[in-house]
């Protein structure tokens, strides 16, 4: 980190621009982390002009990492990245406050840029209890703090109790899944004291429109849509920054494809078979030439047959005309 703690609010709001991607964990096919190529994926999204990579997050497989793991995970990204100019913010949460300040101390001194917790998923809290939770960890550690307010904890953040927990000094940002009407309340309560983010592609450019924000952070899209010599993304976002909305629109229209084919085996996959479909992510990622990997029990594996099937989907969508080892293999 480049700051000071009291100037975190200011740091995220000048460093966070453009698109963050949320990068997953590869495994090699025994389970253990694959070092060899974490550091080749973070050469790729660097090759996208990423601006900056969410780790050791829910893609990230995060519960499934042993502690030591998740520091090495953060080590190794924060290294790759640095030296490609792509900044970093690490995902230190657990449910036990001191665990999570030992991991986001550690992200610190591992030089992560800045650090985001998923609310506290047990036990069941009251508003005060979380408030207190963050304000606990917040005030050991020095790096700027980012709210995840994913309902993965069983639960979201009020508007109010938002707004209370951004009010705290190193507190300085909020990626927010969240319904558009409870993204209003929360930014009308804000008023510009911290930093939002939506974090959906099909998104991206109304919220940059109608809602000011200035960056995408963070999901895997950016590097499951795009490829080093096809970067819709990055252009359709740098002529939105520029207010060129209508720009904007043609670059990113030919991308619903995608975004139905993503519907299909994400989202779908979440919202309907309330299923964790990192293993999709993963087999997506590894038909754009990336290191993907099994995952870890608890979540279930692509099968043969699905991978196939997401293969000509893929294919009917012109995406992998763009791989070269897609197209040899």
């Amino acid at each position: 980190m480049n700051y000071r703690k009291a100037e975190a609010k200011e740091a995220s709001k000048a460093q966070f621009r453009g698109v963050w991607a949320a990068i997953t964990t590869p495994f090699t096919p025994d389970l253990e982390i694959d070092e060899a190529g974490l550091r080749s994926n973070m050469k790729r999204i660097a090759d996208l002009k990423i601006q900056g990579v969410f780790c050791t997050g829910v893609m990230g497989e995060f519960w499934s990492l042993k502690k030591e793991e998740r520091k090495r995970v953060v080590e190794i990204v924060v290294e790759e990245a640095h030296r490609r100019g792509v900044k970093v913010i690490a995902h230190t949460a657990h449910h036990s406050a001191h665990e999570t300040i030992e991991l986001t101390r550690h992200a610190e001194q591992a030089g992560a840029d800045f650090a985001i917790l998923m609310n506290p998923y047990y036990p069941p809290q009251s508003e005060q209890t979380i408030y207190e939770w963050f304000e606990y960890v917040a005030s050991r550690v020095n790096i700027g703090i980012w709210m995840f307010d994913a309902e993965y904890a069983g639960y979201g953040l009020s508007p109010e109790l938002t707004a209370r927990i951004a009010g705290i000094e190193n507190v300085c940002g909020i990626k927010i899944p969240r319904p558009l009407e409870h993204y209003a309340k929360v930014q009308a309560l804000l008023g510009g004291k911290i930093v939002m983010s939506e974090p959906s592609e099909g998104q991206w450019i109304k919220m940059m429109r109608d809602y000011g924000q200035k960056v995408f952070q963070s999901s895997p899209a950016p590097y499951l849509f795009q490829t080093p010599t096809s970067m819709p993304m990055h252009e359709y976002t740098e002529l939105g920054l520029q207010g060129r909305y209508a720009e904007a629109e043609k670059i990113a229209a030919p991308m619903q494809p995608l975004r139905e084919m993503a519907g299909k085996w994400m989202r779908s996959k979440w919202v309907n078979e309330k299923l964790v479909p990192i293993a999709y992510i993963k087999a997506w990622s590894e038909l754009m030439g990336m290191a993907g990997g099994p995952v870890r029990p608890g979540l279930p594996q692509i099968t043969e047959k699905e991978r196939q099937a997401l293969r000509l989907d893929l294919e009917r969508t012109g995406l992998l005309a763009h791989v070269p080892t897609a197209k040899a293999a």
